[in-house]
């Protein structure tokens, strides 16, 4: 099943790189958004987001997140040179995978979150990227790989 995918990034070679990933897959990039209000913008065209946490307009990268996850009920995951930025993690949010990411990852990380996000009530399980950090919550957010 295609899903909607928004990525979060300020870099343009990097946001361009992740949007041909996406659509590669066989899913729809819905747009970049470099800040906040871009964000917002596009916040209700999608399924899945990918996450930087240091954008044009500084680091709102985590609430992006929380706001998508909690408002949008889209799933997160966050994209960053700075994984510890994030501590424990963000409630409602999957997990986190440290830059630099290759293809490879990139994809696996895509089918992932899509997996969480169309199979969390099967028994279907698919594992997570192997650098990626699942965020665990009382809930049990973040444990489905």
């Amino acid at each position: 099943m295609a899903c909607k995918i928004l990525i979060v990034e300020d870099e343009f070679i990097v946001a361009t790189e992740i949007e041909y990933l996406v659509a590669e897959s066989g899913n729809e990039p819905v747009g970049i958004a470099a800040d906040m209000p871009a964000a917002r913008r596009l916040a209700d065209k999608a399924d899945v987001a990918f996450v930087d946490l240091n954008l044009r307009d500084g680091p709102t990268g985590h609430e992006i997140g929380r706001m998508l996850a909690q408002e949008h009920n889209v799933t997160v995951i966050y994209i960053t040179a700075n994984p510890s930025q994030l501590g424990r993690g963000v409630p409602g949010t999957l997990g986190v995978i440290p830059k630099p990411v290759t293809e490879h990852e990139m994809t696996e990380a895509i089918n992932f979150a899509i997996a969480v996000r169309t199979v969390m009530d099967s028994p279907i399980r698919v594992p997570a990227p192997s650098r990626l950090r699942l965020f665990s919550f009382n809930d049990g957010e973040g444990a489905v790989a």
